[in-house]
Order: structure tokens, then C-alpha cells, then sequence
């Protein structure tokens, strides 16, 4: 299951981001992805409490945002919306288009404890 091995990666960024902020825990973490990054985000969800057992980041929510899936027409230049199966401009309709988002994982922010402030402080 390669989405225990993401959300090891994941937790490995997480953890440099508390350290450098000097954070005592982690409270929530933000996901963005696209639909075709070939994740499965149920098994994410399944694979992050494993994943995250005995760091700053153990028992902090996971939030996972779907990121659209964009392309660039080389035709008429124009950046549009696109299906799963189906990337053709929505302008212009041409088929040779190439792909701008929608195949991403990426760390959109986390949620720190770091007990200066009355709250969390999010970075992004």
C-alpha cells in the first residue's frame, strides 16, 4: 500500500515544519489532491493514523481538499477545467492540450500548537 508510504513522507515534512517552529504538537493537516495523482484518499485516511503514531502529529485532524484537474490548450492558449477522461480545452475543444493540475499531492498547510500564542497558528 504505497499511501502509508506518502503519508510517511508526508509525516516527515510535518515534522521538520514543527521543529522549525518549535511547535508542541501539530493540530490539523491539509491536504490538496487531484484526482489523478493515483492516490486512494479512503486508504490515506487509513494509513495516516499508522503513519503518524508517536509524532508532534499524532492525533491531529487530516483534511483532505480535491484540487480540480486544469489543462492549457496549445491551440488557443487558454487554461480550462477538464474530465478525468476527457482533457480537451473547454474553449476550443482541441485534444492536444497539456495538463497544468490535477495529477498533485501537495501539503497545502498544518495547524501548529507551539503554546506562545492563545491559539494555533496555521501556515500555509
Amino acid at each position: 500500500m504505497h499511501e502509508l508510504a506518502l503519508c510517511q513522507s508526508m509525516m516527515s515534512q510535518v515534522e521538520t515544519i514543527a521543529r522549525e517552529h518549535r511547535a508542541m504538537r501539530v493540530t490539523s493537516i491539509t491536504l490538496g489532491i487531484g484526482p489523478l495523482a493515483g492516490v486512494e484518499t479512503q486508504l490515506l485516511k487509513h494509513a495516516y493514523p499508522i503513519a503518524s503514531a508517536g509524532t508532534v502529529a499524532e492525533g491531529a485532524e487530516l483534511l483532505i481538499e480535491a484540487t480540480p484537474i486544469r489543462v492549457h490548450c496549445n491551440r488557443c492558449g487558454e487554461d480550462s477545467d477538464a474530465l478525468i477522461n476527457r482533457l480537451v480545452c473547454g474553449r476550443c475543444g482541441d485534444w492536444r492540450t497539456e495538463l497544468v493540475s490535477g495529477d498533485e499531492m501537495l501539503l497545502v498547510s498544518v495547524e501548529l500548537d507551539t503554546g506562545r500564542l492563545p491559539g494555533p497558528s496555521m501556515l500555509h
